[in-house]
């Protein structure tokens, strides 16, 4: 399988990706009935269950915003077919993945014609192992499926298919509109390789991305839908120093972290023997790497890792082309390291925050809410409860596998003293607090580094629950912990009491 693409018999790919999503489903199984986590709950779960239900494109249960509505439109029409559920939603999600993953191998194929050791395997193996692919392969947001469509738009740019490539890329910029680096990167190439005619048709993604554009205004009166949003997500990181710790975080994760520096020696190494990455097809991707790697960290306040995961591919291709260059011996060692680290790093959290969505944390994450949440409804069912997002849009919508009827929740913005204080003037019945990042060593709330976190992040100190207990004068009265991660449920005084005075165990703090 070392031909070109094209050479591949079509029947063949049906084979493989049976295959592919034979494994995606298999590693993904366990977690099929979680309920959903932060963004998904947040933003596209509830607008893609708007344009279900009513078949509203620009949302009107969670607040609009610039991005557009193709995996909103892809969930909807999945939902019609199947009926909704979590369920059929992370099926829906698998399945473009597993796709994503037959691009990527296809993609790997093209890019690393003739070399040695298997190179696409390898690739989709670093991929499909991947800690930040096994989180968002289930997760409905737009990462993934953006990821697929440009895999498969730069397969075709590449194969010269350019009409097929634009239409790939027009639906690439209606699942996320960062997306349009790609067209217009391949219309630039294009027209300085005087193929005008050609280059046009990369012009095509730009109608649907303005149409929609124009919706947005007329239904909210803001061209992106939400001053707000607007302003974070693509003003907020142009900050020198913002943005030179987001190009630092970029290159961390995609080059060092997770033992990828074990694949960056290997492209040294190989870009040194020179030769291998010296071609029209490397050029064309190694352009797109690195526009991609800019457009994400100038826009996208929070410098989410997902917002690389379009460009996983390309990185896990060139590594994979570049174990190439290595003797039989050196090229399985590199392999046999970096291929169960990317598994443990699934498993185990490295110790610096990070989000929990860039493994499976996420899934210990999720399941701590949905326990604190059936507590809380089963013993407390009419309480008011102050908690922050993502629990607090969890407990006040059933669809979203938490709860069973809706909780009166008091939402707060976090749990600084700041946001807390003022719940001492309402009646509040139960607090619910958690971890809002991985922070095992406590290094973000380190005096110096706090302070240049409030400084340019507007960072504030969250509470322990001891310290909203002197606050509130709250008493703990359960707690759940798991892989590091815990949730614990505070109650009024008179709450408090009641809940001993049944019989039931309060647990004492250490």
């Amino acid at each position: 399988m070392a031909g070109p693409v094209r050479e591949v018999r079509p029947q063949t790919y049906g084979i493989f990706f049976a295959l592919i999503a034979l494994i995606v489903f298999l590693t993904h199984a366990p977690f099929l009935h979680l309920p959903y986590y932060w963004d998904e709950l947040g933003q596209f779960v509830p607008a893609s269950l708007d344009l279900f239900h009513t078949g509203a494109w620009v949302p009107y249960t969670t607040v609009p915003n610039v991005h557009p509505p193709g995996v909103m439109a892809y969930l909807a029409v999945f939902w019609k077919l199947t009926g909704y559920s979590i369920v059929h939603t992370r099926i829906a999600m698998l399945l473009l993945a597993s796709v994503g993953g037959l691009g990527a191998f296809l993609m790997a194929i093209e890019l690393s014609q003739g070399a040695r050791g298997a190179p696409a395997f390898a690739a989709l193996a670093m991929l499909c192992f991947s800690p930040l692919f096994m989180a968002q392969a289930m997760l409905a947001q737009l990462d993934m499926p953006a990821m697929v469509l440009m895999t498969f738009g730069l397969l075709l740019f590449l194969q010269r298919r350019y009409v097929l490539s634009a239409l790939v890329c027009t639906a690439l910029v209606m699942v996320k509109e960062t997306g349009i680096v790609a067209p217009a990167l391949f219309g630039i190439w294009l027209l300085a390789e005087r193929k005008t005619r050609d280059a046009l048709w990369f012009l095509l993604p730009l109608v649907p991305l303005v149409i929609w554009l124009l919706v947005l205004r007329r239904a909210t009166g803001h061209l992106f839908g939400s001053a707000e949003f607007t302003e974070y997500n693509a003003f907020y990181n142009v900050h020198p120093v913002r943005l030179t710790l987001a190009l630092i975080r970029r290159f961390y994760y995609l080059f060092i972290g997770t033992f990828h520096w074990i694949g960056t020696a290997a492209l040294i190494y190989a870009w040194k023997r020179g030769g291998l990455f010296r071609n029209r097809a490397w050029a064309v991707v190694g352009v797109l790497l690195i526009a991609h790697i800019l457009l994400v960290s100038i826009l996208g306040g929070a410098v989410l890792e997902r917002y690389l995961l379009p460009v996983m591919p390309i990185l896990f291709a060139a590594f994979a082309l570049a174990f190439g260059t290595y003797q039989a011996r050196w090229r399985l060692a590199s392999l046999a390291v970096l291929l169960p680290a990317l598994v443990a790093a699934s498993l185990i959290n490295p110790p610096y925050p990070f989000p929990f969505e860039n493994n499976l944390a996420f899934a210990t994450f999720v399941t701590l809410h949905q326990r604190a949440a059936a507590f809380c409804q089963a013993r407390f069912p009419d309480a008011t409860i102050a908690t922050t997002f993502p629990l607090a849009g969890a407990m006040r919508r059933p669809e979203f596998g938490y709860v069973a009827k809706p909780m009166r929740i008091r939402e707060v913005s976090d749990f600084s003293a700041a946001h807390l204080a003022p719940l001492q003037n309402e009646k509040i019945d139960l607090i619910v607090i958690y971890p809002l990042m991985w922070d095992p060593f406590h290094l973000v709330d380190r005096p110096a580094l706090a302070q240049f976190l409030h400084g340019y992040y507007g960072y504030e100190r969250q509470l322990t629950s001891g310290e909203v207990e002197e606050l509130l004068h709250f008493r703990r009265i359960a707690e759940w912990k798991q892989n590091g991660q815990s949730i614990e449920v505070l109650a009024s005084p008179s709450i408090a009491s009641l809940y001993g005075s049944l019989g039931y165990q309060i647990p004492e703090r250490p």
